[in-house]
């Protein structure tokens, strides 16, 4: 009786350890818990399952569309190595906004989530460049649309780097992107520019 106890004992306590799946097996950067790897079509095919839609896709690169991390209909560009169908980088960019309180707010919330997942981001900077810093919201726009505004935060893992930050378009429109670069993958394209030189 005492065997059977113990070896119960023992199966209750080693069992799940067992059971458990590792759930990131990948050595690659995920983004929506898909590994950045694969051909573009590959990688495009688990976006829409995973309720992205394409928009185009053109010399490596795919724009897709979407919602991620709360935020409705962001723009996804999924891109490849120019010299071979491997995807190394993804970059997401949030909803346009037209005012330094919504696109901050987006930056923040943001940076908390990424820090939370990741945790401290190795380099940042949330600075205007200018000899006096803005205070109207009219202002700080203004520095945004004219490259004066540096608010980024880089996320450093194993697997790869996470860049936040606060942009710009060429129409001046600005909202908040974040670029998810793989390691294995981005060490593939340096490795092929070494070969070129």
């Amino acid at each position: 009786m005492k065997k059977f106890t113990a070896s119960l004992f023992l199966i209750i306590i080693v069992m799940p350890g067992f059971a458990q799946v590792n759930q990131d097996t990948s050595k690659h950067l995920s983004f929506k818990g898909v590994p950045i790897d694969g051909t573009l079509n590959e990688f495009v095919l688990k976006m829409e399952n995973n309720g992205f839609t394409q928009i185009s896709m053109n010399d490596g690169v795919a724009i897709l569309q979407g919602d991620f991390a709360l935020y409705k209909s962001c723009i996804v560009e999924v891109s490849t190595l120019k010299t071979k169908d491997l995807v190394a980088k993804i970059a997401v960019q949030f909803p346009f906004s037209n005012t330094w309180a919504n696109l901050s707010n987006s930056y923040f919330n943001l940076k908390e989530m990424l820090s939370e997942k990741y945790g401290n981001f190795s380099d940042s900077s949330e600075t205007f460049q200018s000899s006096f810093q803005p205070e109207s919201d009219f202002l700080k726009m203004s520095f945004v649309k004219s490259d004066k505004c540096k608010y980024y935060a880089t996320y450093k893992t194993d697997k790869g780097t996470i860049r936040l930050s606060i942009e710009h378009d060429p129409l001046l429109r600005s909202f908040v992107k974040l670029v998810y670069s793989d390691k294995i993958n981005s060490e593939t394209v340096k490795k092929l520019a070494l070969e070129d030189l």
